[in-house]
């Protein structure tokens, strides 16, 4: 069975009305309430999105993220009472989309979750359909049709869904300064993102095309306006 959504979350009451909210809204919506629930849902069941809480009981919705990263790339959006930026740097770190605090309002989540299932069905449709194609950026090649990054030294690294939208509209709009609230527009489709989520990505693809991610000649800042991919013509 696919679902659209499942919902990880300790809190049996929020769960529920989530989920029901989300399905009454013509999002089809599961629910796991600790990590084994979830791990077993998943072994027999895919799903577009997850909307994972950091505390599950005994567990740590950090430790599942990380489980749940070795067998798939679906988003992950962390929900969470805790709003320290550590928290939320660690979560974007292991594998995480976005976060968001409780309590939350279910019409901005509900928008939200919208924008990124709309991202990712349609990432998933076009890196099936689109034919192979290598470009080369610093100290590597993007398979934009495996959604892969091949390092000068051979190693492939996958790039998570966000990842690949972030680069695939960087590389639409090369050597142009792109600002940050452009960037919540276009490739979020939402202006309930914070900045540190975008550093977050940015970082990673840095990671992953730099050769010194460091000191980038890729990807630069544009300190108090945004980021520009600059190559050659």
């Amino acid at each position: 069975m696919h679902t659209s959504v499942l919902i990880i979350d300790d809190e049996p009451e929020l769960a529920e009305y989530t989920a029901k909210y989300f399905n009454v809204s013509g999002i089809p919506t599961e629910y796991a309430l600790d990590s084994e629930g979830a791990l077993d849902f998943l072994k027999e069941n895919t799903c577009s999105l997850i909307l994972l809480d950091i505390n599950l009981g005994t567990d740590s919705g950090f430790d599942l993220c990380r489980e749940i990263r070795e067998k798939t790339d679906v988003p992950i959006f962390f929900i969470s009472a805790r709003s320290s930026e550590d928290d939320m740097l660690l979560a974007l770190g292991i594998g995480g989309d976005d976060y968001i605090t409780k309590p939350y309002s279910l019409g901005v989540l509900s928008a939200k979750v919208r924008a990124a299932l709309k991202r990712y069905e349609e990432n998933s449709a076009r890196s099936k359909a689109a034919e192979s194609e290598l470009i080369e950026l610093g100290a590597a090649c993007v398979d934009l049709r495996k959604a892969a990054v091949i390092r000068d030294d051979g190693k492939s690294l996958t790039l998570k869904a966000m990842e690949y939208k972030l680069l695939v509209y960087l590389l639409n709009n090369r050597n142009r300064v792109i600002s940050k609230d452009e960037f919540f527009e276009k490739v979020w489709e939402t202006d309930y993102v914070s900045e540190v989520t975008l550093n977050v990505h940015i970082r990673h693809l840095r990671e992953k095309i730099e050769e010194d991610p460091s000191h980038p000649s890729v990807i630069k800042t544009v300190w108090g306006v945004g980021f520009m991919l600059e190559v050659g013509a």
